[in-house]
């Protein structure tokens, strides 16, 4: 399952470790817009130098299987933003004290990971039906996303009952403190639920893309490290992207027609063998044309829109789509799109007042709505 030697291991391990470390002594707080986009390309930059140096290194091959599965895992993590940002509002969680717990979850998320990449090598290796199970898996999760998701809410769900079973919960925040103690006794602050509930959703998360990862490459090496740098960044990514996931309308079902066509992939393994190539072409145009629609859509004619990532609803049925746009029309749209949507985020970042700390079960309308997990 990995031809990689155990220095292989162990220089990608203090890689990633490094760079966590460089992003916690430079990226204390909450960054501004400017600098949370400038991290966002640094972390890219990281990703596509250590693919340059898997290529250079096993070969060709190797280098696609690491960007396909890289691609992958970074368009998933792009709808998990949304849920998270609804997880955070469901908490009622301060903006000053969000980074903190990202940076946990991405801690957090990446030993979650490699669990679930060894069990998933290990069945694929002495499984044969393994295969059909993960594209399976991959065809469900590709209709549950095309369908809006499934709806859990944090705030009343089994992840607040468990901790609650576990050990007493404040009802309100202690700075950036996950446990706090009062007469003497500890008690786990509401931070502790959104870190549990992050963690939680990304396990969900992970049921869909490390299947995926696996479809491109049985490589354990490189299920890993593409999984660890594409979700490295997500902290920095999301103060980019967590108020603007509406306008990127198309999202949803570019990813689940990428999920379905990686299930579909490895269903038929056995019978009709896709190239890593031609894998990697078409994750790219698929991900590629849902950015272009979605902006065409924003900059184009008013028309009902379709559901946004995780916005739980399907869509009217009968109800008339937006226009289809021409070729033409694709190609000129996206330079000024991309100005458009950069000049709306730095003036939403701007304008927008700084987050107070207050108590979270001061919120009790769900008027944020549920978030959906995959």
């Amino acid at each position: 399952m990995t031809g990689a030697p155990g220095w292989a291991w162990v220089a990608a391990g203090c890689i990633i470790l490094g760079l966590l470390a460089v992003d916690l002594l430079l990226n204390r707080g909450q960054p501004d817009m400017r600098r949370a986009v400038l991290v966002s390309v640094a972390w890219v930059t990281a990703g596509v130098a250590f693919g340059i140096a898997v290529t250079l290194w096993q070969g060709g091959d190797a280098g696609q299987e690491y960007f396909a599965a890289y691609l992958i895992e970074k368009a998933l993590s792009v709808d998990n933003i949304f849920v998270f940002a609804l997880i955070f509002q469901a908490f009622a969680v301060p903006a000053a004290y969000q980074h903190h717990v990202l940076f946990a979850g991405v801690l957090g998320a990446l030993v979650l990971r490699g669990g679930f990449i060894v069990a998933g090598a290990a069945l694929l290796e002495y499984l044969s039906w393994a295969f059909y199970v993960f594209g399976s898996l991959l065809l469900v999760a590709a209709l549950r996303m095309a369908r809006g998701g499934v709806h859990v809410d944090p705030r009343r769900g089994f992840v607040l009952r468990g901790l609650r079973k576990v050990m007493p919960v404040t009802e309100d925040f202690d700075g950036t403190r996950f446990l706090t103690r009062r007469d003497g006794r500890l008690y786990a602050t509401p931070l502790l639920a959104v870190l549990v509930a992050i963690e939680t959703t990304d396990v969900i998360f992970a049921a869909d893309s490390i299947p995926a990862a696996f479809g491109v490459t049985t490589d354990l090496f490189i299920v890993f490290t593409s999984n660890a740098f594409a979700i490295l960044g997500l902290r920095a990514l999301y103060f980019v992207l967590a108020g603007a996931m509406q306008r990127f309308s198309y999202l949803s079902q570019g990813l689940a027609i990428m999920l379905a066509f990686i299930g579909v992939k490895m269903i038929l393994a056995q019978v009709v063998h896709i190239p890593t190539v031609v894998s990697l072409a078409v994750i790219i145009v698929i991900i590629t044309a849902a950015v272009l629609l979605s902006m065409w859509r924003r900059l184009g004619p008013a028309g009902p829109a379709p559901p946004g990532p995780g916005s739980g609803s399907a869509g009217q049925p009968g109800a008339p789509g937006p226009a289809c746009p021409s070729t033409a029309s694709i190609v000129r749209r996206p330079i000024s799109a991309i100005s458009g949507l950069s000049a709306e985020l730095a003036r939403q970042a701007s304008d927008s007042p700084s987050a107070q700390p207050r108590a979270w079960t001061q919120v009790s309308s769900p008027a944020a709505g549920p978030p959906a997990a995959r």
